[in-house]
């Protein structure tokens, strides 16, 4: 049953529940079985290996999709803030292990929908569930974008090459080029595929030739010297 705290008006802000109204979201709520939960940073909300009918949203904090393999290596693949969706498309398929782990990047709360039926409920001509299936369209084009953006910034063959890539499209989708970056030190190296001491050398050598400062995870873009 639906948590009392769950503020409705923050869930129609959201690309995936966009345009629903009132009583549909209720509606919706209710027969996708919605449920909320609380985790701890470093916290595994999913599993690989795994399967699941649900498929999270980020309320507060933040988590990670990582691949871990058995040799204790890890990349992160995306990360997923308030309002994004995450396990959507293991979700709709049901049975196919997640080929990922999903991890809380900090303290964070996750609203849990049960959306497996959710084809079945458009085909029934439910108007709020034709709205969370072409919403969920939308979401899906975006992922792909964000997919397509770790492609382009693990590409480049050196170190600097990566971070130039990823600091600019960050700074692009920003509007600015002051701003702060999801990641700690050792997430970036994940992210982006490269060592961590490697990476912090770079960086600094970045910053002592003037093309970049930074304080943690905040970074700022500088002309070229």
């Amino acid at each position: 049953m639906m948590k009392p705290q769950i503020d409705e008006t923050q869930l129609t802000n959201t690309i995936f529940f966009r345009g629903l109204t009132a009583d549909e979201l209720h509606d919706a709520l209710k027969d996708l079985h919605a449920s909320d939960l609380r985790y701890k940073k470093g916290d595994f909300i999913f599993f690989a290996g795994n399967t699941t009918d649900q498929m999270g949203m980020v309320l507060q904090g933040s988590v990670t999709i990582e691949s871990n393999d058995v040799w204790g290596n890890r990349t992160i693949l995306s990360h997923v803030g308030p309002g994004q969706l995450f396990a959507e498309t293991y979700a709709l398929l049901n049975r196919e292990p997640l080929l990922v782990d999903v991890v809380a990047n900090e303290n964070s709360r996750i609203l849990f929908l049960n959306i497996h039926d959710l084809k079945k409920m458009a085909a029934a001509a439910n108007p709020w569930a034709l709205k969370l299936l072409t919403n969920l369209l939308t979401v899906t084009a975006h992922k792909n974008l964000v997919l397509s953006d770790r492609s382009f910034h693990t590409a480049p063959k050196t170190i600097r090459g990566k971070v130039l890539s990823y600091l600019n499209s960050v700074a692009l989708k920003k509007g600015s080029r002051n701003f702060d970056i999801p990641f700690d030190r050792q997430q970036l190296a994940d992210y982006l595929n490269i060592d961590r001491t490697a990476l912090s050398k770079e960086l600094g050598k970045m910053k002592s030739e003037g093309l970049i400062s930074f304080e943690k995870n905040h970074f700022e873009i500088h002309d070229a010297p």
